[in-house]
């Protein structure tokens, strides 16, 4: 299996997620480790022998037939993207070249590898994208489904249409074995720190505003990374190609009200662990302060989406599948991962993302999707 950006958030997991369900699989992780990759968080699995790590980017067409060759790889995940709205309306050619034309080298060396009388059989190219692909969601409208037309609000949205649009294109002219998954919201470990939940649980620690944009009641569909990669491997194991697939957590709560459930995680866990006030003494909770005191609104970002809700009913009715891990119970997991692992995001904040979150926030912007 090749993993494409498995350094990233979502890779990552997955990676861990695989080898943990699936131990006789190889693995191998290509990942171009720009900002947001960080090969920490796949060490354990590389250093352990469960995977190859290799570092180069999917638009690297001679490199990507390559390792489909040397590797006999049948199986490719494709998590590789920018993904950051805000960054997404600063740069938006970076997101296009990545989710766009790399994807497509990507695609046309799996057909390549896949189409020679020797390939191996059966083979299955799947693509990670999200529910922003569908556009803003009106409130009390019901959830999309895998019909709903696209409609994205961002250049990172409208990178990600085309990127889908590609995958079918290849399945339906070519016959590529593809399938996609939109997902919602993810959460949980290993999560870069531009997001909003890692963003906020970090700046907390760190005795810093949490920026909320505009009002703060934008909804989202919340969905644990374990639920995901529990789901995509669903996706791999039963769904026939040329399936399209949403994935929820079928949890839909406002920004707003989500930050705080964080102050109030963190702040409960100040109190049963003394010995974190001494770790964070700069922070709200260590001088028996509501963590909610550092919230501040912010000029919401241009062309904010109101709401996202994906319908699951597809794959929980095909698939059997729906999300285990509830919102109360991801975030205070979250929450832990975070407090007991501060070296892998103290060396992730020390890098591009406190250049960038100081300029960004700065000019009044925030926290991402």
């Amino acid at each position: 299996m090749l993993v494409t950006g498995g350094a990233g958030f979502i890779g990552a997991n997955f990676c861990h997620y695989w080898a943990a369900k699936h131990p006789s699989d190889r693995l191998v992780v290509l990942d171009a480790l720009t900002y947001a990759g960080n090969l920490a968080s796949i060490a354990s699995l590389e250093s352990g022998g469960a995977l190859r790590f290799v570092r180069g980017d999917i638009g690297d067409g001679p490199l990507v037939a390559t390792l489909l060759r040397d590797e006999r790889i049948d199986t490719i995940v494709n998590f590789a993207a920018e993904s950051h709205v805000d960054r997404s309306i600063e740069d938006p050619a970076a997101f296009f070249r990545t989710n766009v034309l790399g994807l497509q080298v990507l695609l046309e060396a799996a057909r390549g590898a896949w189409s020679k009388p020797d390939a191996l059989q059966p083979c299955r190219f799947h693509h990670v994208s999200t529910d922003e692909v569908y556009g803003s969601l009106e409130p009390g409208a019901a959830g999309f489904t895998e019909s709903t037309p696209y409609a994205p609000n961002s250049p990172y949205a409208a990178s990600k249409a085309a990127a889908d649009h590609l995958v079918r294109a290849y399945s339906r002219t070519y016959g590529l074995p593809c399938t996609i998954s939109n997902c919602s919201n993810n959460y949980g470990p290993y999560q870069f720190p531009e997001k909003l939940l890692p963003l906020c649980i970090l700046n907390m620690l760190q005795s810093r505003a949490l920026p909320i944009y505009g009002d703060g009641l934008q909804i989202r569909d919340w969905l644990h990374v374990s639920d995901h990669c529990r789901a995509i491997e669903l996706i791999l194991q039963d769904s026939p190609p040329g399936e399209t697939w949403n994935v929820g957590g079928s949890t839909q709560d406002p920004n707003i009200a989500v930050v705080g459930m964080l102050c109030d995680l963190i702040d409960a866990a100040f109190a049963s662990q003394r010995e974190l006030a001494g770790r964070f003494p700069h922070s709200a909770a260590a001088a028996g302060k509501s963590s909610r005191t550092l919230m501040q609104h912010v000029k919401d970002r241009p062309g904010h989406d109101r709401r996202y809700a994906v319908d699951s009913g597809k794959i929980r009715q095909r698939l059997k599948f729906s999300a285990a891990t509830d919102l109360a119970a991801g975030l205070a997991h979250t929450v832990r991962w975070y407090l007991e692992n501060e070296a892998w995001w103290r060396s992730v904040a020390s890098g591009d993302y406190a250049h960038w979150y100081a300029r960004h926030y700065q000019t009044g912007s925030g926290h991402g999707k």
